[in-house]
């Protein structure tokens, strides 16, 4: 092999390795408090028709990806309606720098997916959200330790 050839070669590699490890290395990254996605039950769902809170439309959970939106399943999963206890998802730290953003997936991207999506299920302090006949208030909370 010629030795401009190896070279590009090792070049390319160490490209390669580069930014698989700027996407791998943000998600290490923790600082701070955790925050976690949580899913508070709130009442029962009544139809296609029916609203809660402000007027608000509920988005059916089953409706979504579940790896698209894997805190908002882990928060509804974890929720015990029949005891009315908040669910909550896996933590997320930020990063120290705000670079973690860029580069991972969050639960304030699946908040403001869901806004963006779907206006009229906004509420003031988050998203509502139904499972079955069940309805959840979405928020991302932080947990002081």
């Amino acid at each position: 092999m010629r030795r401009r050839t190896r070279n590009f070669i090792l070049a390319v590699l160490a490209v390669l390795g580069l930014l698989l490890a700027l996407g791998a290395v943000p998600g290490l990254l923790k600082s701070g408090d955790p925050y976690h996605m949580t899913a508070t039950p709130v009442g029962e769902w009544e139809g296609p028709n029916a609203t809660v809170g402000d007027d608000a439309t509920p988005v059916n959970v089953t409706a979504l990806e579940e790896q698209r939106y894997r805190f908002t399943y882990a928060a509804v999963g974890d929720a015990d309606v029949s005891a009315n206890e908040t669910g909550r998802s896996d933590p997320y730290w930020r990063g120290p720098t705000g670079l973690k953003e860029t580069f991972t997936h969050s639960p304030f991207d699946e908040i403001r997916a869901l806004e963006e999506q779907n206006p009229r299920a906004t509420a003031a302090d988050g998203v509502y959200v139904h499972d079955n006949r069940t309805v959840y208030l979405l928020a991302v909370t932080q947990e002081t330790q």
